[in-house]
């Protein structure tokens, strides 16, 4: 049995997510240490609360910052720069816990503390996220003004240093790899056992996650649907026309995912992937100057599986259309040769990492 130091981002759902399905698949075999921050530390200690065998520790984290329901770049690059200034403490902190505890490997959801730890005292660190498609993906196929934004991004991703030996990177969508990075491992999207053991049905609600700065007016939008649309993401509130709120909660959230005709959602790598994986069209609303969730919704109507409107810019006339379209993308994602589970094959990643380094690991 090894021991793996697992560090996530904390800012959203989605890193804490894929976390949680490398967790529960290597469990039983390795103990496993994770570091994370912000909404995914209370994710991940609400989910191991009373578990044993896995620890969830505090580190610190970037966090984006929003000003009148957009996301504010300056306030978010701002408080990256007082995250950095701070991280040479930080990092001394976490070395200290590597050292006391000797993990055999460290992976790494960009997250930077713990990878700088890892390096000071001789630990192999693996990469396994999402972000590093923009620096080892060939983007060539975006539309001109993503592929700058991707360059642009990719510098933030160098910036981060986790200087890893091994590099997975998880996404629904699979494009050729950059010349000189052949040897990086593509994943389909990470899913937790209770995503993979639902059997999917077609229902008749919307499905819509929201982030709490969604401006209004995409509610005004929903509440005119001639399906019911149930959102998670905003609390709990009163129904509002066709929208009912919901709190988050894993089981019901699932159960309602599985069950839904069709998603509409802000366009996070996770979510969308677990749609894709359920057979659901998907109407991705990525922030205008999220650019990521930008390129995550370009691929979404690239595998035929949806269409996409910025969260800022939706009207009724997109929602319609989308619900008119609806079976159109549906039986395209039925005919799709795309598998988007990557759990397994991610799982193996680490597996051959530890057969790798364990003579190290154990020399230490």
């Amino acid at each position: 049995m090894a021991t793996l130091f697992y560090s996530v981002m904390g800012e959203g759902r989605g890193h804490a997510s894929r976390a949680r399905s490398m967790v529960e698949r290597l469990r039983d075999r390795h103990r496993i240490v994770l570091y994370t921050s912000f909404d995914a530390l209370d994710f991940l200690r609400d989910a191991y609360a009373d578990d044993p065998e896995v620890e969830v520790r505090e580190t610190s984290g970037l966090k984006f910052h929003y000003t009148a329901d957009r996301l504010d770049l300056i306030k978010t690059i701002r408080h990256g720069l007082a995250m950095w200034w701070n991280l040479r403490g930080v990092v001394s902190e976490r070395e200290v816990e590597v050292r006391r505890d000797r993990p055999d490997l460290v992976v790494c959801d960009f997250e930077p503390t713990v990878a700088r730890a890892a390096h000071r005292c001789g630990v192999p660190v693996m990469s396994l996220d999402h972000q590093h498609f923009m620096t080892t993906y060939d983007l060539s196929g975006l539309p001109r003004g993503l592929q700058w934004w991707a360059w642009a991004m990719g510098w933030s991703v160098w910036l981060f240093g986790i200087g890893q030996q091994k590099t997975v990177v998880s996404a629904f969508y699979r494009p050729p790899l950059r010349r000189d990075y052949k040897h990086v491992t593509q994943v389909g999207p990470l899913l937790r056992p209770a995503v993979r053991a639902r059997q999917p049905s077609v229902g008749d609600h919307v499905l819509s996650y929201l982030r709490k700065s969604t401006p209004p007016r995409v509610l005004e939008v929903l509440e005119g649907s001639p399906l019911p649309v149930r959102v998670y993401g905003l609390g709990e509130r009163p129904p509002r026309g066709a929208i009912t709120f919901h709190a988050i909660n894993e089981q019901t959230f699932l159960d309602d995912l599985a069950t839904a005709n069709c998603i509409v959602a802000a366009a996070g790598n996770q979510l969308m992937g677990e749609s894709l994986y359920f057979g659901k069209p998907i109407l991705a609303l990525p922030e205008q100057k999220h650019h990521e969730q930008m390129i995550n919704a370009y691929f979404v109507q690239q595998l035929g599986g949806g269409v996409a409107s910025t969260l800022e810019g939706v009207t009724a006339a997109v929602f319609q259309q989308f619900l008119d379209d609806r079976e159109k993308y549906r039986g395209q994602l039925a005919a799709s040769s795309v598998r988007f589970d990557g759990t397994d094959e991610a799982a193996a990643a680490i597996e051959a990492m530890l057969k790798q380094t364990s003579p190290a690991s154990s020399a230490r």
